[in-house]
């Protein structure tokens, strides 16, 4: 079936072993939403929502550039989406596939999406840092974050693909997961995207975009996406990117981020990823306003105040060092883990 539309669901559809029909899944939705766990009863949320007489899905951004806010979803688009991850991915109907991810937010529903419309024979599990903790089932295919991938690196030779989303993946992780004997690609997209639209393999520097995806760049540089078979409007990001080619470009950093410090531009993701690996915590770099260099940067750490290695800096350049290091003892996240970039509670 080349075109199925959002009431279709696969014959080779399983879940947790068990042949599933769209009528199977509206009794299995009501099961979870009355008596199951929590992860559970968000996915039977899903499901009722999904297969309603509604052609939409409501659905709330993370949150991570500002307020979370709900946005309007067509059902359809979703459904070209997870085509268009099976077409990029190689991934057909009847593959073993393991769902790790809260079914709350947009890249559990698209697990759920493409595995009733392409097929796939799902594990279900509930979302934790350690997905395939006394686990040992092979799987062709799965989701992560970078949190639940760097918490199972001994064991992620189980998955032969896997892909990472949610947050950057840093050059250190990046570093272990070209260990493994696997293919593992990060992601680039949001929700409003409907989950990725590009990947690369861990450790190569530009992103390819899937299928019927065109990308330019505004006057401000940052990525511009086409995606028409998912957005009935292009999406204008605040990612500034180097197109490389039609099909190719690299991300550099949030513009929300750049810093102007005397002049010079300064991307704190670039800075971080120098960084990456040479501080056990968790950190990240930002401006604040400073009289002589308009803005000066700033490294902000977690947890209590100890005395920082300047051994740690030498790889970074002139201008990329930071002017002031402030401790935070607990960042501030979104829902989905991501840190915000909240100076409020530092302590110099």
């Amino acid at each position: 079936m080349n075109n199925p539309d959002y009431n279709y669901v696969h014959p080779n559809f399983r879940l947790n072993g068990f042949h599933l029909t769209r009528e199977d899944l509206l009794r299995i939705a009501y099961s979870f939403i009355k008596e199951g766990e929590p992860y559970e009863r968000a996915v039977g949320d899903f499901l009722m929502y999904w297969f309603d007489d509604k052609s939409y899905i409501d659905m709330q951004t993370s949150g991570t550039t500002g307020a979370p806010k709900m946005i309007r979803v067509d059902k359809q688009a979703m459904v070209n989406s997870a085509l268009a991850t099976a077409a990029f991915f190689d991934l057909s109907a009847g593959i073993k596939v393991l769902h790790c991810l809260p079914t709350q937010y947009v890249a559990g529903k698209m697990m759920l999406v493409r595995a009733f419309i392409i097929g796939w024979d799902m594990d279900l599990v509930a979302p934790s840092s350690t997905p395939l903790e006394r686990n040992d089932a092979q799987y062709d295919f799965a989701a992560m974050v970078p949190l639940q991938a760097q918490h199972s690196l001994d064991k992620l030779q189980q998955v032969k693909k896997l892909i990472l989303g949610g947050a950057k993946v840093s050059k250190a992780l990046s570093k272990k997961l070209g260990e493994i004997p696997a293919e593992i690609y990060e992601t680039y997209g949001m929700t409003e995207t409907i989950t990725h639209i590009a990947a690369k393999r861990v450790g190569e520097e530009a992103f390819t975009v899937l299928p019927n995806v065109t990308i330019s760049e505004d006057e401000r540089h940052c990525l511009v996406i086409d995606a028409f078979a998912i957005c009935d409007e292009p999406v204008i990001t605040n990612d500034v990117v180097q197109i490389v080619d039609d099909t190719h470009f690299i991300w550099l950093g949030r513009i929300d981020n750049v810093i102007n410090s005397g002049g010079v531009k300064l991307f704190p993701e670039q800075i971080e990823e120098k960084l990456s690996g040479k501080i056990s915590r968790r950190f990240y770099v930002k401006g604040e306003p400073d009289e002589e260099l308009g803005e000066k940067l700033v490294l902000f750490i977690e947890g209590e105040p100890y005395d920082i290695d300047t051994a740690i800096f030498a790889k970074l350049g002139k201008f990329e060092r930071p002017k002031q290091t402030k401790f935070v003892p607990k960042f501030d996240e979104t829902a989905t883990g991501k840190v915000i970039r909240d100076t409020s509670k530092a302590t110099a």
